[in-house]
């Protein structure tokens, strides 16, 4: 069962079948190919599954080159070395050079845990957001990661994939039907659209449901693509409830909120409050301990959908 599965190994298995059809397919790590999982490429592809050392930025000036000359250089590391360490080389060497590179940027936010504030980013997808032709998304889980990795590589150019590398929540059914560049409507309700991303996706679904015990009719809008975000089913749902609350694994400034906030203000006016990371740097803990000092916890979306919802 996929429910099993962590998503490292939804990745690994993804590349192996890829790098054995097309010889194009390339892997490169930072010294972290362990904890990506990707050390078992380099046993079985030793010429096109590389460890560059403890050298991001060249690992991104590398990929660059060999995009450049026709390969599909998949990059990984955790998240703040996928990004921020590298965000010079993202915007000129692979996005401004429009190269077909793949960024997986692992344990964002507070799944980095124990790795700590420095390990534990909470802007990288704002960092990203700025930057033209890239392509932003965070699966929710297993299920969909794995209909989305041939989207991804059949997209040509630079996208970031925000990876957990364990399991989070499964959400989505095996049969789901997925599009990289569509929103899902998880749940369906006429009083408040929550819009969420990650793993805060579960805890939308939690909230709907104790927010249902009160009479409150929660529309649940998964949107794993924050670039391009998918406007269309977002001015949709918000003019259906007119009231809308974001969820985010991340700061709310720059992340989904803000592109949320940009669709609908130029689109569809609406009263709009944030579940996310407020003005705080990461710091050393376990998930659930996290979720409370950073306020990500079902308590504070019910708390928030209750607010928004007097706005109306």
């Amino acid at each position: 069962m996929i429910q099993d599965v962590l998503m490292r190994d939804v990745f690994v298995d993804f590349l192996r079948e890829q790098m054995q059809k097309n010889d194009k397919v390339m892997v490169l790590d930072a010294d972290l190919a362990k904890c990506a999982g990707t050390i078992a490429l380099e046993k079985e592809f030793p010429d096109r599954a590389l460890n560059v050392g403890i050298a991001e930025a060249n690992m991104a000036g590398i990929a660059a080159g060999l995009s450049s000359y026709g390969y599909i250089p998949f990059i990984t590391s955790f998240a703040p070395f996928a990004t921020r360490r590298i965000a010079d080389q993202i915007m000129i060497s692979i996005c401004y050079a429009k190269q077909n590179v793949k960024i997986i940027g692992t344990d964002p936010g507070i799944a980095a845990e124990l790795n700590g504030g420095t390990h534990m980013p909470f802007e990288d997808i704002g960092m990203l957001r700025s930057i033209p032709n890239i392509v932003i998304y965070e699966p929710t889980d297993a299920v969909e990661l794995k209909k989305a990795l041939p989207q991804i590589i059949e997209h040509k150019g630079p996208v970031y994939v925000r990876m957990h590398r364990k399991n989070p929540a499964v959400v989505h059914s095996e049969d789901c039907e997925f599009n990289l560049f569509k929103a899902d409507v998880l749940r369906e309700g006429k009083d408040v659209t929550i819009v969420a991303s990650g793993i805060m996706v579960e805890t939308a679904l939690k909230a709907a449901e104790e927010l249902k015990a009160e009479n409150i009719d929660v529309e649940v809008v998964c949107s794993p693509t924050i670039k391009p975000i998918d406007a269309e089913t977002i001015i949709k749902s918000a003019k259906k409830t007119g009231a809308v609350v974001t969820c985010e694994n991340h700061n709310v400034m720059g992340g989904l909120r803000s592109a949320v906030c940009e669709v609908l203000a130029e689109n569809a006016p609406t009263p709009v409050r944030s579940v996310g990371v407020k003005e705080k740097f990461g710091e050393v803990g376990k998930v659930p301990y996290l979720r409370k000092a950073f306020n990500l916890e079902v308590v504070d979306v019910v708390k928030a959908v209750k607010e928004v919802i007097t706005l109306k």
